[in-house]
């Protein structure tokens, strides 16, 4: 049965929530006037339009979560067997559910600024609101003259796809849906998205208040109100950033956290230009300086956000980015939503630009606020370099339109593109972090500034020399990275230890710029210092069917055949399966129901001594797509460890591989699977060696040591139903492996006076045992013997040094943001409470 009022329901409240923000928009404008009628019309409004948005956010996960897959967005990103938390992250697996996320943050925001400031509300609430209306038409779903706006996340399956079982029963439910994306069904993934799009949503209460601020006529008292929230938004968006950097180092197999992908860039460059505005109007706030560039810059980012938009989601980049949304047919719609901002600002700022005026004399070298600027400056030319060649696939599609066909593509190898001119703009910018902190308000005495830095740069050439020395770097670029991060630490250190004495919540800029600079060491280590440590040594090819790169960075590990790599000695076991509460599970021991989640255990699993799990007991897999490879680690002198790297098989998206990380102080040890025997192919088996043997004889299964132990009658047997004249026995026979001995448990069976055999196969030696025949004469018996190859990896394992000094600075970095934000809000609330804001 389709389940229409749902349906119905949520489409309902999504019109109500388009009409309601027109109507907020509209009487919020109409209340900057100091109306006060119109004001609390646009707060009912809003109310109504905040309901009514988590109402369609409600209903929509209330469809995923029953199941309701006669619905499109269900069935593309859910399954019937997707765990709760997966449900969470199919929600905003497509286009319409990520709008959902980012307008209930900004209706969460707006909520907050209606509690939080009067003066600037109906201002700054115009904005908001009207925000609300394009956001809002990305998910309406209706067509007007032939014209479609929006694009509904409640379509009907059958609406969507053309297929012609709808044609023979329009009622037609699939019993289950596509699944979530397997690189998706990860616990980052569950927190990413969401502070990501708050990052996103927050950017627009800074730029609110600074178009708010000119058109009302208050071109510098918008920055005390807005600069809290930009710090905010700076928080949040890097930290989100962090967060995507940190599951594609979990999740991907490119062996990095960072690939320079047009998507990641889209998000990269508005937090530059949001951090150089967050500079630019503490400038401003201190010294009445820099006005109209922390303007620019505030109004820019938000621009830069809804371009990032535009990008991801009008399929204008195409195959060049891997995270990018398919096109819905919103690529109109989002031109317009950039367009409609973008000439909007810049008509108001052209008209408002002579009354942006700010301190006339000029700045000198020796203050605060030069270096302030020297910094914007450079974060902005960061965010230029990224953002031109990754508006290729935008050039291209303009010259298109007049008839152009342009040769332009991005960068064949992006991490080197982009990285060759990044690293020369973060060594400017920690030199200026380090710098920039010495300096006060007023022209700082040259005497003193020398004095002041002697000894930060005396400490930071020191250390870096050593650094140098014993990490063995040469390039210059490296060593001037290191030289300039470590100076800006040292100098960032002495800034906070005079604080001490003084006002330690003034240290917010100092513990940030510290973290910046242990970042920029990580990534310099890990990075660029990253070493393949699985290197073929043996002169030979695993195959002339693999490419160079795969003969030469990995190693063929066949099971339970040790090989050494550099310090290691590489065994891999075999494959296995995720088991809750037991964990890893030998995969061949495993066999499958009805339901995808639930295994039959055809032989007993011990832990150490104890048996957990005995055979035939039902257990519960965790993702079922995924296969775990056990690799075991040893070292001479050392301790030894298991890595799990995992293969996911998706009909969808084929095979993904993801690695798994033995993490040190000192470095990560990554490993993850280049390519493996095909588990679903048969294996090629050899012909049949015949051995007659008795029991308690000893005899060879493909070179192991094998013992016919006995021979033993058996009353039942899985799907055969034995008649009270049918006879089945199993044979047990110990096969004994390198590291441990196995069971081999084939049947003889007759049944209906045929004889039949069920074989007995042992992937750990690679063999298959059939009894062939029984003599009951000579008290033996004849056993078939066939082998194949054994199962194999190719694996490759990358250390990647230092990187815990990345991760290290991501907490210091977060840490001084905070102090900043507590600061600045504290001020802001004193402002408040005497009726100045």
């Amino acid at each position: 049965m389709i389940h229409y009022f749902v349906g119905s329901f949520g489409h309902f409240l999504v019109i109500l929530a388009f009409v309601s923000s027109i109507v907020a928009s509209v009487s919020f404008f109409k209340a900057s006037n100091n109306n006060s009628s119109w004001l609390r019309f646009g707060q009912y409004a809003f109310y109504l339009h905040a309901i009514c948005i988590i109402g369609v956010l409600t209903v929509l996960f209330f469809i995923i979560n029953r199941q309701y897959f006669e619905y499109h967005y269900a069935w593309n990103y859910s399954s019937k067997y997707l765990p709760i938390y997966y449900q969470i992250s199919s929600f905003w697996n497509g286009q319409e559910g990520s709008f959902l996320l980012w307008m209930f943050w900004n209706v969460i925001l707006g909520l907050v600024l209606l509690r939080t400031n009067k003066f600037w509300k109906p201002s700054v609430m115009t904005i908001m609101s009207f925000n609300q209306v394009f956001l809002t038409s990305m998910i309406l779903g209706v067509i007007i003259f032939d014209l479609k706006l929006g694009s509904s996340p409640f379509l009907l399956l059958r609406d969507v796809i053309q297929d012609n079982i709808f044609k023979i029963n329009p009622d037609f439910i699939p019993a289950d849906g596509n699944g979530l994306n397997p690189l998706l069904q990860n616990y980052w993934m569950v927190i990413h998205p969401p502070t990501l799009f708050l990052g996103f949503a927050s950017t627009v209460v800074p730029f609110a208040f600074a178009i708010a601020g000119i058109w009302r006529g208050k071109y510098k008292e918008w920055i005390r109100p807005a600069l809290p929230w930009a710090q905010f938004s700076a928080l949040v968006l890097g930290i989100g950033i962090l967060m995507g950097a940190y599951w594609a180092y979990e999740t991907l197999n490119f062996g990095g956290y960072w690939n320079w992908d047009p998507v990641e860039n889209a998000i990269y460059v508005p937090w530059l230009t949001l951090v150089a505005g967050m500079h630019t109007m503490i400038a401003h706030k201190k010294s009445d300086s820099a006005l109209k560039v922390s303007v620019i810059l505030v109004v820019v980012t938000y621009i830069l956000i809804l371009y990032s938009t535009f990008l991801t989601r009008s399929g204008v980049l195409g195959e060049t980015s891997v995270h990018s949304f398919t096109d819905l047919g919103l690529s109109g719609q989002l031109l317009i939503f950039l367009l409609v901002f973008i000439i909007g600002s810049t008509l108001l700022l052209v008209r408002k630009w002579k009354n942006l005026s700010g301190k006339k004399e000029e700045v000198s070298t020796y203050s605060r606020e030069f270096w302030i600027f020297m910094g914007a400056t450079v974060l902005c030319l960061m965010a230029f370099q990224v953002l031109v060649p990754t508006s290729i696939p935008v050039w291209n599609e303009i010259l298109g339109i007049f008839g152009i066909n342009s040769n332009l593509a991005p960068p064949a190898d992006q991490i080197e593109f982009y990285s060759k001119f990044q690293l020369w703009f973060a060594i400017g910018l920690a030199i200026l972090s380090g710098t920039g902190q010495f300096f006060w308000w007023k022209k700082a005495d040259p005497e003193k500034l020398k004095k002041e830095l002697r000894n930060p740069v005396i400490i930071a050439l020191l250390v870096s020399s050593i650094i140098i020395l014993f990490g063995r770097i040469k390039e210059i670029g490296f060593i001037l990275l290191l030289t300039a991060a470590v100076y800006s630490i040292v100098a960032n250190v002495k800034i906070l230890l005079s604080l001490r004495k003084t006002n330690f919540r003034l240290s917010g800029g100092s513990v940030t710029h510290i973290g910046i600079a242990m970042m920029l060491i990580g990534i310099l280590f890990s990075s660029g210092y990253s070493k393949i440590i699985s290197k073929n040594n043996t002169g030979l090819l695993w195959s002339k069917e693999f490419p160079e790169e795969m003969n030469q960075n990995n190693l063929l590990l066949f099971q339970n055949e040790p090989r050494q790599m550099g310090e290691y000695s590489l065994l891999f076991r075999g494959m296995r399966k995720k088991i809750k509460k037991y964990g890893y599970v030998d995969a061949n021991s495993l066999l499958p129901t009805d339901d995808p989640l639930k295994l039959i255990v055809s032989k007993d699993v011990a832990k150490g001594e104890a048996i957990v799990i005995k055979r035939g007991d039902t257990v519960s897999v965790i993702n079922p797509e995924n296969s775990y490879f056990e690799i075991k680690y040893s070292k001479e002198n050392g301790k030894d460890f298991t890595l799990y790297p995992r293969i996911q098989v998706n009909e969808l998206m084929g095979t993904l591989s993801s690695p798994d990380i033995k993490r040190t102080l000192t470095a990560d040890l990554y490993t993850h699977i280049s390519n493996l025997a095909d588990p679903d192919q048969e294996p090629d088996w050899s012909e049949t060696e015949e051995v007659k043997i008795k029991i308690g004889d000893t005899f060879f299964i493909n070179d192991y040591v094998a013992k016919f132990i006995e021979m033993e009658r058996i009353n039942e047997l899985p799907n055969v139903i034995l008649g009270p004249e049918d006879v089945a026995v199993k044979a047990i026979i110990e096969i004994q492996g390198e590291y441990e001995n196995y069971l081999a448990e084939p049947i003889y069976l007759i049944k209906d006076r045929m004889a039949g055999r069920i074989p007995e196969t042992i992937s750990e030696v690679a063999s298959r045992i059939t009894i062939l025949n029984i003599h009951p004469q000579e008290d033996s018996f004849t056993f078939g013997v066939n082998t194949t190859q054994k199962d194999w990896i190719i694996l490759e394992a990358v250390e990647k040094p230092w990187i815990n000094i990345l991760w290290l600075g991501t907490f210091f970095l977060v840490i001084g943001l905070s102090i900043a934000i507590t600061r600045r809000y504290e001020e802001f609330s004193k402002m408040k409470s005497k009726n100045l804001e």
